[in-house]
């Protein structure tokens, strides 16, 4: 069955590994899968088509009623993570509610796009954030000279415009990385090696997707 939803995974780590022609390459291990279709949307029901799949199995006690309901409409246990993806409507005829999807659907050598959430940095200055200069530390400067600089104008429009680069929360927000190989595929283990970094930390929740825009 080729790839042509999405999956869930876990990332676990980095380490090293030797390709075919003996170089060494940095990987990013994720756990993939295994994830379960927990519903179908169709376009006679929902306007659009899709697919409902859940990942990482949770015990019963820790679901809420409302969440219970719609895993046992499914027949499948409940999981902490749940994610549609589009597809079209040859794609959603292969897979049924209750079918699970593992890291067999992903080949060696496949590119895809993977987005996680960045690591949260709090509150960082401009310097830090976004690399801004700063004043002259010497020769009678004012003290704030990691300060931003002036940020509006005195009367017209007498505000700070959108979009203003300030300080502010660094991080914790949603990156995709496009076009990552898959270095190995370990299926018996649900878990494969993409080359390179990807955004977040350990146990970060993962979403991978056939790339969009493939390097030929």
């Amino acid at each position: 069955m080729s790839f042509e939803t999405g999956i869930l995974g876990k990332k676990i780590g980095m380490t090293q590994v030797f390709n075919p022609s003996g170089e060494l390459v940095g990987v990013t291990a994720i756990e993939v899968g295994p994830c379960v279709v927990v519903a179908k949307r169709t376009v006679e029901k929902d306007g659009y088509v899709a697919l409902q799949l859940g990942f990482d199995e949770k015990p019963e006690r820790k679901a809420k009623r409302p969440e219970m309901g719609h895993f046992n409409k499914a027949g499948v246990a409940p999981t902490r993570h749940l994610r549609e993806f589009r597809v079209s409507d040859e794609v959603a005829a292969q897979y049924e509610v209750g079918q699970q999807l593992d890291a067999s659907v992903l080949a060696m050598g496949m590119k895809v796009d993977i987005s996680s959430k960045s690591k949260g940095l709090g509150f960082t200055g401009v310097m830090k954030r976004y690399g801004f200069r700063g004043a002259k530390a010497t020769h009678g400067v004012h003290e704030v000279y990691r300060h931003g600089g002036s940020l509006g104008q005195n009367m017209t429009p007498g505000r700070v415009m959108k979009g203003k680069k300030m300080a502010g929360h660094k991080g914790n927000k949603k990156i995709t990385v496009q076009n990552v190989e898959v270095v190995r595929v370990f299926a018996a283990d649900n878990m494969i090696f993409v080359r390179g970094p990807i955004p977040g930390g350990k146990h970060n929740l993962v979403t991978i997707l056939p790339a969009v825009k493939v390097k030929k």
